[in-house]
């Protein structure tokens, strides 16, 4: 005896079985996020009134830029990920919701890049 409807036998709509890596990466950033956070907010507050060359030289330690980037990273596929839902969620339209689920990531993709693109230059004294 089968489960499905007539209907969603005919759809082929089911599982997409990316329910549950969505649900472990989305949780698995937010705790990254958690502690790289901290970093980065202890770095703010420790360079506050730093001048120019200070924050440079400070930034081009291994040990300061690689965790920054690692921020920028987890934070940028967080936050593609949550507006996904959000998207999923909230938009009926499904021309419309493609467009904003390619617009959700390209956006995402270009804050990371300007982000890791600064923190490169100065790291390497660009």
């Amino acid at each position: 005896m089968s489960m499905r409807t007539p209907l969603k036998e005919v759809r082929r709509l089911g599982s997409a079985k990316e329910g549950a890596d969505h649900f472990w990466t989305q949780r698995t950033t937010g705790a990254a996020n958690l502690v790289l956070s901290i970093f980065a907010i202890w770095l703010a507050v420790s360079l506050i009134g730093a001048d120019h060359a200070t924050v440079k030289a400070t930034i081009a330690q291994p040990i300061i830029a690689l965790p920054l980037l690692l921020f920028i990273t987890s934070a940028a596929i967080h936050m593609r990920l949550g507006m996904q839902v959000i998207i999923e969620d909230y938009v009926h339209g499904e021309a419309a919701k493609i467009v904003l689920l390619m617009l959700n990531s390209f956006f995402a993709i270009a804050v990371a890049a300007a982000s890791a693109l600064s923190i490169l230059k100065l790291s390497f004294g660009g």
